[in-house]
């Protein structure tokens, strides 16, 4: 069994910080489950380039409010407390908080390693171990 407290991730290697984003990895794939669980803060008025193409991402929003907008077509989705999406078509978007902070839980397959930042493309590298997998 793994229980882990929130306020003892805070401050830790597994509280990733950037510019628009504060991720804070509650499992990893170290802990062998099969997924990733972060608790995110969306910083209140920036916008992040996101393409998963490694990864299938769930987010369910728990505070705040910002919106999801598909590159290929333009579709805007507005997110609010109690908003699941998935992007099960690797769909390259920009996910932007509105008017203050957005809380989301996320959960990732492949599972993270911990570390991860978004690259030039917006993705997070695959783990080296599922190269090829």
């Amino acid at each position: 069994m793994i229980v882990r407290k929130l306020k003892d991730i805070i401050g830790t290697e597994h509280d990733v910080d950037t510019p628009t984003w504060n991720s804070r990895r509650l499992l990893l794939k170290k802990d062998g489950v099969g997924f990733s669980l972060n608790d995110t803060i969306i910083k209140a008025g920036t916008e992040t380039l996101i393409w998963y193409k490694n990864h299938i991402e769930a987010v369910y929003c728990i505070d705040g409010e910002g919106e999801v907008e598909v590159i290929a077509d333009g579709t805007i989705y507005h997110i609010q407390p109690g908003t699941m999406y998935v992007l099960n078509g690797h769909e390259k978007h920009y996910l932007r908080a509105t008017t203050r902070d957005m809380r989301v839980i996320c959960v990732f397959n492949p599972a993270l390693t911990g570390r991860e930042v978004h690259d030039a493309d917006g993705a997070y590298p695959l783990d080296e171990s599922e190269a090829g997998a």
